[in-house]
């Protein structure tokens, strides 16, 4: 009898399984904005219409899987075109309250 010692792969972690399919996360990665919101436009209607929002979820899921074989490296690979970057603010030092009175 022979036992095999090839390396078996480990199971994932749970950091790796915490987005579902990934949908919200790739939405806003590509769109600029935090996904956490998405997750809860998705979530709160999904207590009164969970067929319907599910059912969009999946569309939504399509949509991503298409652009991300259609398009491998997308807009990943840089920074976000929409959000313009702004120079800090400048702030003028204010004469001290304490010396006033």
């Amino acid at each position: 009898m022979t036992i095999s010692t090839a390396p078996t792969q480990a199971a994932p972690s749970a950091s790796e399984w915490k987005n579902l399919l990934g949908v919200c996360a790739a939405i806003g990665e590509d769109l600029g904005f935090d996904p956490l919101w998405l997750r809860i436009a998705f979530a709160v209607p999904l207590i009164w219409h969970p067929a319907v929002v599910l059912a969009v979820y999946a569309a939504a899921g399509l949509v991503v899987l298409v652009s991300r074989v259609a398009y491998p490296a997308g807009k990943r690979s840089g920074a976000n075109p929409c959000v313009a970057t702004m120079p800090p603010p400048v702030i003028e030092s204010l004469p001290s309250l304490a010396t006033a009175g």
